[in-house]
């Protein structure tokens, strides 16, 4: 009697912790990324799936296309540029970044001549958040994406008057 109660309590317990791994799993869409063209040559295909959001039409993408090179102390960004593309067909759009990673900078004096390692990008692409589609990008091979989610503060704040 004592073995069938324990184990009735650790199949209840399985089949909670099963239950909940699932629905942790159920936060990302299954994405069909298929129909999406094939990277060319010296160039990676790379992709973001968001998760599922219960206030997607609230939030916003980020996204920054970069390197990370060793640079002084001036400020640089990637030169190049991101161009949205339609995914014929299928009413999706896709992202190509034209880039050689060359990076320009300003020309302040560094007089320590100190290099650290900095994420170089392009001006950040600002799209809206869909957890249904994935966010497809064709870099060259030595180039990166990199996102982060933008929220809504709580409230509207009102502009000042003069």
């Amino acid at each position: 009697m004592k073995f069938s109660k324990t184990l009735i309590t650790g199949l209840v317990l399985m089949a909670g912790v099963s239950a909940f791994a699932q629905k942790k799993a159920e936060k990302f869409e299954k994405l069909q990324i298929e129909m999406f063209p094939k990277a060319k040559e010296g160039y990676k295909q790379v992709y973001i799936q968001l998760p599922v959001d219960k206030n997607e039409n609230d939030l916003k993408v980020e996204v920054f296309v970069g390197a990370e090179k060793m640079l002084d102390c001036n400020n640089y960004s990637l030169m190049g540029e991101i161009k949205s593309q339609d995914l014929q067909g299928w009413g999706y759009n896709y992202y190509e970044v034209e880039s050689k990673g060359d990076a320009a900078g300003t020309l302040m004096a560094c007089l320590d001549k100190k290099l650290s390692k900095k994420f170089v990008t392009l001006k950040p692409e600002i799209v809206r958040y869909n957890s249904k589609l994935p966010l497809v990008f064709y870099v060259p091979k030595d180039i990166e994406v990199r996102y982060r989610v933008l929220r809504p503060d709580n409230g509207m704040k009102k502009a000042v008057q003069k």
